[in-house]
């Protein structure tokens, strides 16, 4: 049963070589109870039978459609960008209030988009919603994750507030989803990952070419780039020793991160977001620390008090 909801919602997804899963996507999303008024799938130059599977859901769904963008040799982080954009250019003069990024190699229950939908109609100051997504019958332990940022899996954007961050950044290295939902936050948007729902996600992320390990020295390089703070690095560093292999793979991250900082390797984002992120993990970590808490929830009784 298809059920009407006050928001209109158009759906992106950039694709490449995405055959093994991309029709659990496409089936998950026409089962949907609220449909998206568009969604347009972008093929970057696929080989495999990507476009074949999509071009035939876009014959029979009228609210599908398939682009494809040139071939080009370089591949990088960016594309991603690019194909996104290319996207938006298909939907910008439609009538809608959310657009989603959505990954080609996911799948979902039928009121997942409901769900979200109903999440900008409660909160109004919502700009950036998504929910967690389980890899290999694993996931993210949000006791200890950050629930205001929203994996790049499945972003959800208030329409005025993607426009307010000015959509994606094309940084060939990576960090794209995260620089947008952090960017939301520096301008006064809430960014939430709400746990009442789940995506699988089939293809495992992060390592692209790289072993693990080469894998994480780049994820510590990323972090440089993309402006940690080098005491939330350097703890990062232990909370990554608990994970297979054992501290080698904490130390490799925080080498990755090293490197970057004696290279001064560039940084693509402003000095004003860089601010504005090692604030946000300073607090944080302020947070963890029982006493200290305590000591700030005094200081703003005695605040409220005066």
């Amino acid at each position: 049963m298809r059920r009407e909801v006050p928001l209109r919602y158009v759906l992106i997804t950039p694709a490449r070589n995405e055959a093994a899963h991309i029709e659990k996507t496409i089936t998950s999303v026409v089962s949907q109870t609220v449909l998206p008024s568009r969604w347009v799938i972008v093929s970057d130059g696929s080989t495999d039978l990507t476009d074949e599977i999509a071009k035939r859901y876009a014959e029979e769904h009228s609210w599908i459609e398939l682009i494809r963008m040139p071939d080009h040799e370089d591949r990088h982080f960016a594309s991603k960008v690019f194909c996104f954009n290319a996207g938006y250019d298909r939907v910008r003069s439609l009538d809608f209030e959310i657009i989603g990024n959505l990954d080609a190699d996911l799948s979902f229950e039928p009121d997942y988009f409901e769900f979200l939908l109903a999440k900008f109609i409660e909160f109004p100051n919502l700009g950036v919603a998504g929910t967690p997504f389980i890899q290999e019958s694993s996931q993210y332990d949000y006791r200890f994750t950050n629930i205001d940022h929203v994996s790049g899996a499945c972003q959800l954007f208030r329409r005025s507030c993607f426009e307010d961050v000015g959509g994606y950044v094309p940084i060939k290295e990576g960090g794209i989803d995260w620089v947008a939902v952090t960017t939301a936050r520096m301008k006064g948007w809430t960014t939430r990952t709400f746990l009442g729902k789940s995506l699988y996600h089939y293809r495992k992320m992060g390592t692209g070419k790289s072993s693990p390990l080469g894998a994480l020295f780049k994820l510590g390089k990323q972090d440089y780039s993309l402006g940690n703070h080098p005491l939330w690095e350097f703890l990062r560093m232990f909370y990554q020793m608990r994970f297979n292999p054992y501290v080698v793979s904490g130390l490799i991250l925080f080498a990755g991160f090293m490197t970057a900082a004696i290279q001064a390797a560039p940084r693509p984002i402003s000095l004003e977001l860089i601010t504005f992120i090692r604030k946000e993990q300073i607090r944080r970590l302020l947070e963890r620390i029982p006493l200290m808490n305590r000591r700030r929830k005094s200081h703003e009784e005695l605040h409220d008090k005066l």
